[in-house]
């Protein structure tokens, strides 16, 4: 599980309940270096670096066990990336609101809208928090609110920001995934926001077509926090995802491997 850039692992930890709930998945939540608990050493200057520090701690960590990927945002392009370098041995790619163009210019993007505001909500805030809550919130309620203050507020009040700002200053991949890879057959979900101003969804309409097995879903009235503003859609769809993952591993299945 891989988090976007300024938060931590707790961005996704509100999914725990859907994976959790088929008894079979060994969950890791990472903090990126600079994030979380995770200290970003000087060699932590570029995305690139970030993206093998992850490759290192898979190597580290699994061995030779196959795995699945999900990535939010930032995290979805380093998803991306392992897929890359590790090929067959991805079980499956799960890719939330995931960077698709890294050069804020060339990506297509929504106009920003608020779909329900609620001023009353903001100013009974602290002012820092109303306004990082106001940045992305599509949907302003107590509800949604809550649940940006127990996934969201931390991280970004955590993160060390000389070191992101080395990684946002060096951003794109020196090389695209999937230029790397010919195809990769796992099961592929992608989960975008159809009012994310943030990375948009048409970028990511488009990668869909770099997967031969994958499913898209475009949720309505969901911005870069899709998950945290259409938790119940977003769990649905992960365990379709993990049940198409389950179906290909079991015994006699074409494609099976050995279970993570």
């Amino acid at each position: 599980m891989i988090h976007g850039l300024c938060v931590d692992h707790r961005l996704l930890l509100g999914l725990d309940p859907v994976l959790a709930a088929r008894g079979t998945w060994r969950r890791i939540y990472l903090d990126l270096p600079g994030m979380g608990r995770s200290v970003a050493g000087p060699q932590i200057r570029s995305s690139d670096a970030v993206a093998e520090a992850v490759v290192d701690f898979v190597r580290e960590n699994l061995g030779g066990q196959h795995f699945a990927v999900l990535g939010n945002s930032f995290g979805g392009m380093l998803a991306r990336h392992l897929v890359a370098e590790f090929g067959h041995r991805v079980m499956g790619l799960g890719l939330l609101c995931p960077v698709v163009v890294a050069e804020k210019s060339r990506r297509t993007l929504p106009p920003r809208r608020i779909l329900h505001a609620d001023p009353h909500l903001l100013a009974s805030l602290d002012p820092a928090d109303a306004t990082d809550y106001a940045e992305l919130a599509v949907i302003q309620s107590r509800g949604n609110w809550e649940r940006f203050r127990d996934c969201a507020l931390p991280g970004l009040r955590a993160f060390d920001r000389r070191a992101v700002g080395r990684i946002a200053g060096n951003y794109p991949l020196a090389v695209e995934p999937e230029d790397r890879v010919s195809s990769f057959g796992g099961p592929v979900l992608l989960i975008a926001g159809r009012q994310d101003h943030v990375v948009g969804f048409e970028d990511q309409l488009a990668l869909a077509g770099r997967y031969g097995n994958c499913t898209v879903s475009v949720l309505e009235e969901a911005g870069h926090n899709a998950h945290l503003d259409q938790p119940g859609q977003t769990g649905a769809l992960l365990d379709g995802w993990l049940a198409d993952m389950e179906d290909i591993r079991r015994p006699g299945a074409a494609g099976a491997h050995r279970a993570p």
